[in-house]
């Protein structure tokens, strides 16, 4: 891929699964085939590809395979972020040396430090590679707009920021006037916040990658000035997919994955466990919410 800044619609791929809780690689390459051919302007791979519940030989297969369909259609983005800075690290030079464009890299948060000991962390990951890094700022360990200007004046590689903790639209306001032109700025949380973001500053957003088509239609008519239309299709079609998603703990990847097989994407909606299935009210909702946008 060239050096250009990514910004745009970059999905976060789902992992399709068999019956038996296996990757299923054909499911995968046609959900990456299924995004490209509906104009994202990347790919990515992170918490909402269930990167958590894979074992190590498996995330390195999953990234193998995107990057490998992928084939530099459109540039793909790996999260290596991990609890330890030495796995963070371990992780982030195998997914730069099998071909990532860029990386994302979580804070630590399962035993939570200080602004210094994060920004030591990222600094060691850094060292390491040459690829762009996407900083990830998440409610349970936030990255605050200070923080991040030092952290892209002291790392070569950081040059983005994914922007996660509530309230999102004001957040990215404070990364935009804190960094300037150092940073570029992403939403995140499933692109529920997607207009009000790029009304801030945000370059781009990372959704779930069920409706590819919808988000780049609303970057698309964003970028060209007729706010008015893109706000219609955004709450047409995206905003009745989030309301739902967001009820209650893991309910998105059920409704994502059960979408895309109804779209014949994928072949099985299997979510690994530990997942809280829907309720028959829940499931009652996931059908008629697929059914609707189904026949959109």
């Amino acid at each position: 891929m060239t050096a250009s800044i990514i910004t745009g619609v970059v999905p976060i791929l789902i992992t399709p699964f068999d019956s038996q809780g296996r990757i299923d690689s054909d499911s995968l390459q046609s959900l990456i085939d299924f995004n490209i051919n509906s104009g994202v302007h990347g790919i990515g791979v992170a918490n909402g590809s269930e990167i958590f519940k894979l074992n190590e030989s498996e995330r390195e297969l999953i990234t193998k395979i995107v990057i490998e369909h992928v084939a530099g259609r459109v540039p793909v983005i790996i999260n290596t972020g991990a609890h330890g800075t030495s796995l963070a690290i371990q992780y982030s030079k195998l997914a730069q040396e099998q071909g990532a464009d860029g990386l994302m890299i979580i804070p630590p948060h399962f035993m939570p430090v200080g602004p210094k000991q994060v920004a030591e962390y990222y600094e060691a990951v850094d060292s390491q590679i040459t690829i762009p890094i996407f900083l990830q700022d998440i409610p349970q360990s936030p990255i605050s707009p200070s923080l991040a200007l030092e952290l892209a004046k002291k790392c070569q590689n950081i040059s983005y920021i994914k922007v996660e903790t509530s309230p999102s639209a004001m957040k990215v306001s404070q990364m935009v006037d804190a960094t300037k032109d150092v940073l570029t700025i992403f939403g995140g949380a499933g692109g529920s916040y997607f207009i009000e973001e790029m009304r801030r500053g945000a370059k781009g957003t990372m959704p779930f990658c069920s409706q590819p088509k919808e988000f780049v239609e609303v970057w698309n008519l964003f970028q060209k000035g007729d706010e008015k239309e893109a706000i219609n299709v955004f709450n047409k079609f995206i905003v009745p997919m989030n309301r739902l998603e967001i009820q209650t703990n893991d309910l998105f990847y059920h409704l994502h994955k059960q979408f895309l097989v109804k779209l014949g994407i994928i072949k099985t909606s299997h979510v690994r466990g530990p997942t809280m299935l829907p309720d028959p009210i829940s499931q009652s909702e996931i059908d008629e919410m697929i059914e609707l946008m189904s026949n959109k």
